[in-house]
C-alpha cells in the first residue's frame, strides 16, 4: 500500500487576503514556521520515504520542516506548483469577489481560465499526473507532497470522482494534511481530507 500525505504549506500575512499564486517573496512568518512545525511533528513518527513541494517558497518552507525529522531533502515536483493565476495574481480576495467572472471561478470551474494564465481542467491534468508519478516511484511506501490548496482539492476531486464544477465545495486549510493510498489493483481511496495538527 502507497501512501500520499498532501500537505498544504503553512500560512503566510497574504494568506486568505490576497491571490499571490505564484509570486516571488511570499514567505512563511512567525505564524507560519509554527504551523510548519505542527504539521512536521504530527508527521515525525512516520516512516517517510520522500518529501515532494512546489517550488514555491512558501511550499519549500513548508516542505524543509517536515523533511527535516526524517534526514530528507524536499524534491522540486513542477507538477504540484499553485495555479497560474495570470493577470489575477497579486489582487486582493476583496476585489476579485467583486468580479462577475468570480462567480465562474466558484460555480462553474470547468469553463474558467485565468486571465493569461491556467485553466483548472489543465492544473488538474498536471497535478493528478504528478501524485500518479509520485506514488508510482515509491511503491508500497509512505510519501508527503506539499502544494496548495486549489491543486489538493483538485487532486482530491478527481479520485472522489468528483466533477469539476464541485470541487471548490472541498475545504483545505493551511498546515492541513490530506491522505491517498494506492494498494494495488484496487481504487485509489480519500483516507482523509484536511486534518490539522493530528497524527494522520
Amino acid at each position: 500500500m502507497t501512501r500520499i500525505l498532501l500537505v498544504r504549506h503553512a500560512p503566510t500575512p497574504e494568506t486568505g487576503d490576497r491571490l499571490t499564486g505564484r509570486a516571488p517573496g511570499v514567505t512563511l512568518d512567525r505564524r507560519g514556521r509554527r504551523a510548519a512545525r505542527t504539521v512536521a511533528e504530527a508527521l515525525a513518527g512516520l516512516e517517510v520515504e520522500a518529501v515532494y513541494s512546489s517550488p514555491i517558497e512558501r511550499t519549500m518552507e513548508t516542505a524543509a520542516m517536515v523533511a527535516g525529522p526524517h534526514d530528507l531533502q524536499p524534491v522540486v515536483e513542477l507538477g504540484l506548483i499553485e495555479m497560474d493565476f495570470g493577470g489575477w495574481t497579486g489582487q486582493t480576495l476583496e476585489s476579485l469577489r467583486r468580479l462577475k467572472a468570480w462567480k465562474s471561478v466558484q460555480m462553474t470551474p470547468s469553463r474558467f481560465r485565468f486571465p493569461d494564465g491556467e485553466s483548472f481542467a489543465e492544473a488538474q491534468h498536471r497535478s493528478v499526473a504528478s501524485v500518479e508519478r509520485i506514488a508510482g516511484t515509491h511503491e508500497g511506501k509512505t510519501v508527503v507532497a506539499v502544494s496548495h490548496s486549489d491543486i489538493i482539492k483538485l487532486v482530491i476531486a478527481h479520485y472522489l470522482g468528483q466533477a469539476l464544477d464541485l470541487f471548490q465545495r472541498l475545504r483545505i486549510s493551511t498546515a492541513s494534511v490530506s491522505e491517498l493510498r494506492f494498494d494495488g489493483d484496487e481504487a485509489p481511496a480519500v483516507v482523509s481530507v484536511n486534518a490539522t495538527g493530528v497524527v494522520v
